[in-house]
């Protein structure tokens, strides 16, 4: 079981890690010229973005809820026995559950910057 574990919650770290700053790196599409403050407004409302972290209260409870939904699952499952079932069960259910929810901070933090832009005076326009 160890074995198969391992490389699952490796690749997980690996994908949380290259996640990082995805979405708060957005680049804003702007209705019209320029301003003189926009590069500087840009990577201020990309910071806060950034505040907006991936491992959040929400993708916690995400994970939380797909560990214990994928443990009960792996209980049911006839074909391994219940312990080994239950633990690859809930890795999978949080992996899964945490990670559709990452996905979704993904735009949250694009959204911040699209908001942050507009409230400062810039015409975006996604």
């Amino acid at each position: 079981m160890k074995s198969r574990l391992l490389p699952l919650c490796l690749s997980t770290g690996l994908l949380a890690t290259a996640c990082a700053n995805t979405g708060a790196t957005y680049s804003p599409i702007v209705d019209g010229p320029v301003g003189p403050n926009y590069r500087a407004d840009l990577a201020a409302c990309q910071q806060i973005a950034t505040e907006r972290g991936y491992l959040n209260d929400d993708v916690r409870t995400d994970a939380l809820i797909g560990a214990g939904i994928g443990a009960v699952a792996g209980v049911l499952d006839d074909e391994v026995d219940d312990t080994e079932g239950a633990v690859t069960g809930a890795v999978v259910g949080a992996i899964a559950g945490g990670g559709a929810r990452m996905n979704e901070t993904r735009g949250e933090r694009r959204q911040i910057v699209i908001d942050c832009m507009q409230g400062r005076g810039h015409a975006v326009v996604g």
